[in-house]
């Protein structure tokens, strides 16, 4: 098996609302939408995003109420100060303000309109001793 691309299908509530915030806030583009769904992609190697409308027939009826909870997209970038800056100008709820954890981790969070949770994370370079 090869795997070419990979994509994380969001449920939620309002499928507009969070297309919408991808695509001004984090550089999502369309690649294609209906009623009850989008499909969003990037140009550098995030992860492709499904949003399907929670309630959806295409799911499995086990699967249609669920909301996308306890799930965090998470993004390794460069630049993490800038970017909660901008994010923050932009009136992004910024979820957990930059913090820098013990082993090196920089990281914040964010939410999405439907409560989708978006952490970005810089790894600091190691301390030398």
């Amino acid at each position: 098996m090869q795997i070419t691309a990979s994509t994380v299908s969001l449920t939620v509530d309002d499928v507009a609302a969070s297309q919408q915030f991808f695509t001004t806030h984090l550089d999502y583009t369309e690649q294609a939408a209906a009623d009850g769904f989008a499909s969003l992609t990037r140009q550098d190697g995030a992860v492709d995003i499904v949003l399907l409308a929670r309630g959806t027939q295409v799911l499995p009826a086990d699967q249609r109420d669920q909301h996308a909870s306890g799930l965090i997209l998470a993004f390794t970038t460069t630049g993490i100060e800038d970017e909660e800056k901008r994010l923050r100008a932009a009136g992004v709820d910024i979820t957990m303000p930059l913090r820098e954890e013990p082993w090196g981790e920089r990281l914040f969070q964010i939410a999405d309109p439907n409560g989708v949770i978006v952490q970005f994370v810089e790894w600091a370079a190691p301390a030398t001793p």
